[in-house]
């Protein structure tokens, strides 16, 4: 059984809100949030609360980097461009600073090493460019992980040359996004098929790629945590576990 994890496991560079199991409920599963481009934890943070996952310690993780001229909120990004024409940040900039924070710092030292958890119970879930560094950190890990949650948040450009068709990540893959207005494009779902073995695709009938916002939005990414998320509730103390 693993040990909880607490905000004084982290890099002080970091920061992180660490929402714990219901009440009375050992912590089996970890799940990682990370917001999306300009934003903090904070938000994650409450959505944490809101889904009360079962047997599940939730940890929102604040991108490492300050947006610049004092604009408030973070980014994931290895560096920050704006698009002239349109007025915008770029979102794909490289991940390998997020990507190397995320495998070796948080999941390979802290939450396996440290605090005992198997790969197979540690989840990600990401929003737009934090959907796209949550994606990177699983490729690098290259282990099978319990399950990634991407919301609006496609392949980096940066792996487009680094795909080696024969061998796919194991960890399964859930993608959502709008019915257009969106960066999951059919584009994006084929190149994230050639870097993951398993992938679902949520396509909701509305434009954007912003959050869900009902309960029937959320659903499908709820019944991807109900098969993914692991119990111990109800095993015998020294059972073995197969599969």
């Amino acid at each position: 059984m693993s040990h909880d994890p607490r905000v004084s496991d982290f890099p002080p560079h970091l920061s992180t809100s660490i929402i714990p199991p219901p009440l009375g409920q050992s912590s089996v599963n970890v799940l990682l949030l990370l917001h999306g481009l300009g934003d903090t934890k904070d938000s994650f943070t409450n959505l944490a609360k809101q889904m009360s996952l079962p047997e599940t310690t939730c940890i929102a993780i604040q991108a490492p980097t300050p947006l610049p001229f004092d604009l408030g909120g973070f980014h994931w990004g290895d560096d920050i461009t704006f698009n002239q024409s349109q007025g915008t940040m770029d979102y794909d900039t490289g991940f390998d600073k997020a990507s190397r924070i995320l495998k070796e710092d948080i999941v390979e030292t802290i939450l396996i090493q440290k605090r005992g958890y198997k790969p197979r119970n540690i989840l990600f879930f990401g929003y737009g460019q934090g959907g796209m560094a949550a994606i990177a950190a699983a490729l690098a890990v290259k282990i099978e992980l319990g399950g990634l949650v991407s919301i609006g948040g496609p392949l980096s450009s940066s792996f487009f040359d680094k795909l080696d068709s024969g061998v796919k990540n194991r960890t399964p893959l859930i993608v959502l996004g709008g019915s257009s207005s969106t960066l999951i494009t059919q584009s994006a779902l084929s190149d994230l098929k050639k870097a993951f073995q398993t992938v679902e695709y949520t396509k909701w009938p509305r434009p954007g790629d912003g959050m869900p916002r009902n309960r029937d939005e959320m659903l499908p990414i709820m019944k991807f945590f109900a098969r993914r998320l692991q119990s111990k509730s109800g095993v015998p103390e020294g059972s073995v576990e197969i599969g």
